[in-house]
């Protein structure tokens, strides 16, 4: 594929440094920014844009299109998200028509795993030596609970993390946790067989949640993954288990959370995101025992745009070449 000549379209909201980097390192590409750039990087791409008209002069789409106008428009031969998430593309009308063109997605994947997975560890972490008790006590009562608080850490080691959805994410936070001596059992559709973790396929998930400490949920919002932890699953826990969550609200069903957290059948849960977003102040998540929640902040940081784009454009270079695409969906 040549580089020269390219028309790219973005509807990405950049902050201006970001917008800057994208505008020099596409020199000699033609750049069209959307008037709707209503759709912020990270962000879920269940959520894609409205339609625009200047999408039908581009090459390549750097942000988070309308899935219908791509397909409409043959022209447009590789996508690339400004998300790890996918959902709105993950469909095989989608797919057809991208690969009857030879065309591309990819996603961000490369941007959000470090931050995802140190978020996920900082939760781990703190839950494990109990932190969110101590800095309770100092925001209410203030009392000096020592003993109870010491004989309530725990360490890690010896411990089992099940984790779902095996993807990149997946593979940056086992070589957090790994270190911690942890034994980790990965989840996904397909083995691929060079994992650095036993893995196994989601047939086996019912016979590994008894024995799991921690499950870690990374999986994507789909309707194979809908409730994908529900009450049956969640009452076959580990007594004491937490669960985290930084997949989609969509794939725990909820009242069955809320459920398990009131019985004590898991001792805590950490979501970073719910269904819906942004959670009612009144949503009954807020008031469950135990259950800590951040308002789906996993894979913020202070150079999240200029990393994405800097991914963009390490992959546009590696367009024009010819070269693998990294991150690459179809």
């Amino acid at each position: 594929m040549s580089g020269s000549g390219l028309t790219i379209w973005c509807n990405a909201e950049l902050p201006p440094e970001a917008r800057r980097m994208l505008i020099e390192g596409a020199d000699g590409q033609r750049l069209i920014f959307a008037v709707e750039r209503d759709v912020l990087p990270g962000g879920d791409s269940a959520a894609a844009a409205k339609e625009t008209d200047t999408l039908a002069e581009a090459d390549v789409a750097f942000g988070q299109p309308d899935p219908e106008q791509v397909m409409r428009c043959a022209n447009v031969r590789w996508v690339h998200l400004t998300s790890a998430s996918y959902t709105a593309y993950d469909r095989d009308d989608f797919r057809a028509s991208l690969r009857q063109r030879n065309g591309a997605l990819t996603n961000s994947s490369a941007v959000y795993d470090e931050p995802c997975a140190q978020h996920v560890l900082a939760m781990i972490l703190a839950l494990a030596r109990q932190l969110p008790a101590a800095l309770d006590a100092q925001r209410t009562t203030r009392d000096w609970a020592q003993e109870e608080i010491r004989k309530r850490s725990t360490l890690l080691g010896g411990q089992t993390a099940l984790i779902l959805g095996y993807g990149r994410i997946a593979r940056r936070l086992s070589e957090l946790l790994l270190p911690l001596r942890l034994e980790l059992i990965g989840v996904r559709r397909q083995v691929r067989g060079d994992e650095p973790i036993r893995v196994v396929t989601e047939r086996e998930v019912s016979a590994i949640l008894p024995l799991a400490d921690h499950i870690i949920n990374i999986l994507p919002a789909s309707d194979g993954t809908r409730d994908f932890l529900d009450a049956e699953r969640l009452g076959i826990a580990k007594p004491g288990a937490i669960l985290y969550n930084i997949g989609r609200g969509t794939t725990v069903n909820q009242d069955a959370l809320i459920g398990a957290l009131q019985s004590g059948r898991l001792s805590a849960a950490y979501l970073d995101v719910t269904d819906p977003e942004p959670l009612p102040p009144d949503h009954p998540l807020w008031s469950a025992p135990n259950c800590y929640i951040t308002p789906h902040t996993a894979g913020g940081h202070t150079v999240e745009f200029e990393r994405l784009v800097r991914h963009f454009l390490n992959n546009l270079r590696r367009y024009a070449a010819g070269d693998a695409l990294i991150d690459r969906i179809i």
